[in-house]
C-alpha cells in the first residue's frame, strides 16, 4: 500500500496516527507528512532517540529500559502505547533499533524492534532483523516496515 493510499484509508476510517521513533529519527512521521493533506491523518510525531526523551515524552519505565534495553521489543511496546496515551491518535506505530554502524553479538547492527497500538486492540509488537545494510538502508527498511505495520493497523481497527 503507497502512503497516499494508506492516509486515504486512515482518513476514511477517522483515524488519526502519531509515531514514536528512535533510530529513524522522524523518518516515518516525515514520509507520512509528504503527502498533501497528510494533516487530516497525522496527529504528531515524537522523536525520542535517547532513553530519556522515550521516558519523559512516552512513559517508558526505567525498570524496562533496565531489564531489557533500549533496543527491545517491551520498550517498543511501552513507546507505541505511550504514544497513544500522550496524543490525540488512535493508532501508533513505534521504532527503537540499531541502525549502524556498531552493535553487540546480543544487539546486532540492523536489528530494529517494532510497536504498534491502536485503541482497544491489544499491542503488537515484534523484532525484524534487516542486517548490517549500512545505516542509511536499515532506517529505510525500518520506516517502510513501520508504514507497512500502520496498513496492518488500520485492518485491525477497521475489524473492530
Amino acid at each position: 500500500m503507497t502512503v497516499s493510499t494508506l492516509l486515504d484509508h486512515a482518513k476514511a476510517q477517522g483515524v488519526m496516527i502519531a509515531t514514536a521513533e528512535s533510530c529513524t529519527g522522524g523518518m516515518v512521521a516525515a514520509a507520512l507528512t509528504d503527502v498533501p493533506g497528510s494533516s487530516a491523518v497525522v496527529e504528531r510525531g515524537f522523536v525520542t532517540y535517547t532513553n530519556t526523551a522515550k521516558q519523559q515524552m512516552l512513559g517508558v519505565r526505567a525498570e524496562t529500559l533496565a531489564a531489557h534495553g533500549a533496543v527491545s521489543e517491551q520498550v517498543a511496546g511501552e513507546m507505541a502505547e505511550g504514544a497513544l496515551m500522550n496524543s490525540d491518535a488512535q493508532l501508533t506505530v513505534s521504532i527503537t533499533g540499531i541502525a549502524g554502524p556498531g552493535g553487540s553479538e546480543f544487539k546486532p547492527e540492523g536489528r530494529v524492534c517494532f510497536g504498534l497500538a491502536a485503541e482497544g486492540a491489544p499491542t503488537r509488537t515484534e523484532t525484524v532483523d534487516f542486517g548490517a545494510l549500512g545505516r542509511d538502508n536499515v532506517r529505510r527498511a525500518a520506516r517502510d516496515h513501520a508504514l507497512d505495520m500502520l496498513s496492518q493497523g488500520l485492518s485491525i481497527i477497521a475489524q473492530k
